[in-house]
């Protein structure tokens, strides 16, 4: 089967398959940095939500609407 391959179609080859190595590596990495942004964007909307229902319940406390 090694009589086939001419050296050229082998260092093509070569050349292709290193090249898709660092695509991805770079997928990868890419990959990772977006799940990052997702996690931390999740735990700023957790945040915000508690936020937001702390402020809802004091506004309905009684006597929130007067000013107090």
């Amino acid at each position: 089967m090694e009589a086939e391959w001419t050296e050229a179609a082998i260092q093509r080859i070569t050349t292709e398959n290193t090249t898709l190595k660092q695509r991805v590596r770079q997928l990868t990495a890419d990959s990772r940095h977006l799940d990052e942004r997702l996690q931390a964007a999740r735990s700023n909307l957790r945040f915000q939500d508690r936020r937001i229902a702390d402020l809802e319940a004091r506004l309905a406390e009684p006597g929130a609407g007067a000013g107090t």
